[in-house]
């Protein structure tokens, strides 16, 4: 058991240094998306130049993208990193309290395990949605938009494998109080 209890620990240590990776490059993602945002807005791909091409032209030409294609690539990445990057945060939260337990069997634990991954299949759906509106209202407005499709249906899956380790946790957590109220 105490074998076990260990590699489950050391599994949380590393469930929390990703979940701190994941939320560092989320937050990167979205200052970068309001950068590119910003600077499109304010010209400077087309003050920016080499030779006499500027940065807006070596854009549309070598990746043949617009600047409506540009600017809801970015705004829709923005949208997808926050959402990514609140998960994130949650996940860290649920590492954090189970390593402080020192076990992943406690009421606690079962419930932020819950809580997790109702999230995990809501936000990353959320957020698909709110980027495909956006997506749609950015295609009205702006010109050539590149055709954009998101689909993530493998956190479905993450959050369906998370509601039901939680059932475990709790269940377990439940025994443990039971084994406990009869050694009294």
């Amino acid at each position: 058991m105490e074998k076990s209890l260990k590699t489950l620990q050391i599994l949380a240590k590393i469930g929390k240094v990703f979940s701190k990776i994941v939320w560092i490059c989320c937050l990167v993602g979205t200052v970068g998306c309001i950068i590119g945002i910003a600077a499109l807005a304010a010209g400077v791909s087309n003050t920016l130049k080499i030779g006499d091409v500027t940065i807006h032209g070596i854009i549309e030409q070598e990746a043949d993208m617009s600047l409506g294609t540009m600017y809801t690539s970015m705004v829709m990445g923005m949208l997808l990193c926050i959402g990514e990057g609140v998960l994130a945060k949650f996940a860290d939260r649920y590492f954090t309290h189970e390593l402080a337990d020192g076990t992943p069997f406690t009421f606690r634990s079962a419930s932020e395990m819950k809580r997790l991954g109702i999230l995990t299949i809501c936000i990353p759906l959320g957020t698909m949605m709110i980027a495909d509106i956006v997506y749609n209202i950015m295609n009205v407005q702006m010109q050539n938009v590149a055709d954009m499709h998101l689909d993530d249906y493998e956190s479905i899956g993450l959050g369906v494998a998370f509601l039901i380790m939680s059932v475990v946790f709790r269940y377990v957590a439940e025994l443990e109080a039971d084994r406990k109220m009869a050694a009294k």
